[in-house]
């Protein structure tokens, strides 16, 4: 954009590295995945081992050579590094290669581009590329120099790259102006489900874990879903009917990947605040991925660096059909859900997860027997409107006995509207089914 690089073409040779430090190693299988969902064609995957990077070329002499003619025989335009170079390392490279050199934190951007959708999206894309480019206009223009004096010709005296540096400042200035007036609205609209007192749930997990075919199922949406790295990068908020909640809003958001890059993070920010602020996290695990222990925790990382660690945390167990298992929820010692094994493409298993909402959400349920005489018609018709009436019973003399199961929340609202005392209502003890099956 800012400055003159070789052409690229499809065709890609992919550079894979084992290095000594476990928590810097990449997969060599997921860079094969996120290649595919760039569009490029691997031509083949060139691996080794270093203690540590080369500064100058990240790669030694040898593996340098086996690069060039690689690139020869596959007739490849395109080296993709399954790790982050250095602005230094990446143009030494083209240089030396003569070719254009993508490195990991650009083949993910890269996707991010073709994915965007709305115009939220595209500004969050913009302002990662140009954050991720502005460390990469050393080989800027020449052919301005530095802007000459006299008649004519006099300028700002600065070289293209001083002004490249200045026009970029400005448009990152810009983008996160209008990227703040997004996070208003969400924040406008946020504030207005909390004061409605409607709970939020957000679908997190590491990428092409099955979140958009799940929220699909639930919510019966047409959301893209595809089996390829990012498939979704535009959150999508629906509404979903939770029994003892009632409307709950949901929303699919763009799946996490080890090593995310931190500044992709900051320019997702507004994005990702769905997540931070919301009731309740359903963490989508793809249970027949043999990695998965260290997706979960990369998936935590991401969800610590955004303040979201803290929110309450639903796991689902997905794509069981692949491990011939059957669908269950897991529950912890005191009986809250922790986990609910499922299969979203099947549709299997999806009732135990809304069960498993539903008891992570209505955090206070209470369900008693009430007696009402004829007189309280109002209050048997606002427990009808509420859909509380689990059974009811009409006695010879024109009691009617209910047997009731709501939040107590709206029980509380309920008896507020038709100025009436909650505890001249409620039982000292609110199991409620006993009695109701005791009596005569």
């Amino acid at each position: 954009m800012f400055f003159e690089r070789p052409d690229a073409g499809e065709t890609a040779v992919l550079v894979h590295m084992d290095f000594q430090d476990e928590k810097e190693r990449e997969d060599p299988g997921e860079l094969l995945e996120l290649v595919r969902s760039a569009g490029a064609v691997p031509a083949t995957l060139l691996t080794g081992s270093r203690k540590r990077p080369d500064s100058r070329t990240f790669v030694g002499s040898g593996k340098l050579e086996e690069l060039r003619e690689a690139l020869g025989v596959h007739g490849a335009e395109l080296v993709i590094f399954n790790h982050g170079l250095s602005p230094s390392q990446q143009r030494n490279l083209e240089r030396e290669l003569k070719c254009r050199v993508i490195d990991r934190t650009g083949l993910i951007l890269d996707i991010f581009a073709q994915r965007a959708r709305t115009h939220e999206g595209k500004l969050q894309v913009e302002l990662a590329q140009l954050e991720y480019m502005s460390t990469r206009l050393v080989r800027g223009w020449t052919h301005l120099e530095r802007q000459k004096g006299g008649i004519g010709l006099r300028g700002p005296g600065e070289t293209q790259l001083e002004t490249d540096r200045r026009l970029l400042r400005g448009r990152i200035k810009a983008i996160h102006k209008r990227l703040d007036k997004v996070r208003t609205q969400r924040d406008q609209n946020r504030r207005s489900r909390a004061r409605a007192e409607i709970p939020s749930v957000s679908l997190v997990g590491y990428t092409n874990a099955g979140k958009s075919t799940l929220f699909n199922a639930l919510t019966a949406s047409k959301v893209y879903a595809a089996d390829q790295l990012f498939a979704t990068l535009d959150p999508t908020l629906r509404r979903l009917e939770i029994e003892d909640v009632g409307p709950v809003v949901m929303a699919d958001t763009v799946g996490f990947i080890r090593h995310l890059p931190h500044k992709l993070v900051e320019a997702f920010q507004a994005t990702l605040q769905e997540a931070a602020e919301a009731s309740l996290l359903v963490h989508v695990i793809d249970a027949a991925d043999p990695d998965r222990e260290l997706n979960v925790e990369q998936v935590e990382t991401v969800l610590d660096e955004i303040g979201a660690l803290e929110v309450p945390t639903l796991r689902v167990m997905n794509k069981i059909d692949l491990l011939d298992s059957a669908p269950r929820i897991e529950r912890d010692g005191e009986g809250r859900p922790e986990a609910v094994w499922l299969s979203a493409r099947e549709g299997k298993g999806l009732e135990l997860l809304e069960q498993a909402l539903s008891e992570c959400l209505a955090d206070d349920v209470i369900d008693f027997s009430l007696t009402l005489e004829p007189e309280q018609g109002r209050l048997r018709a606002g427990l009808h409107e509420l859909g509380a009436v689990r059974e009811e019973r009409f006695d010879e003399d024109g009691q009617t006995r209910l047997q009731v199961r709501l939040p107590r929340r709206d029980f509380l609202q309920l008896m507020a509207r038709l100025g009436e005392r909650a505890d001249d209502y409620l039982p000292a003890a609110l199991s409620g089914r006993e009695a109701w099956e005791e009596s005569p």
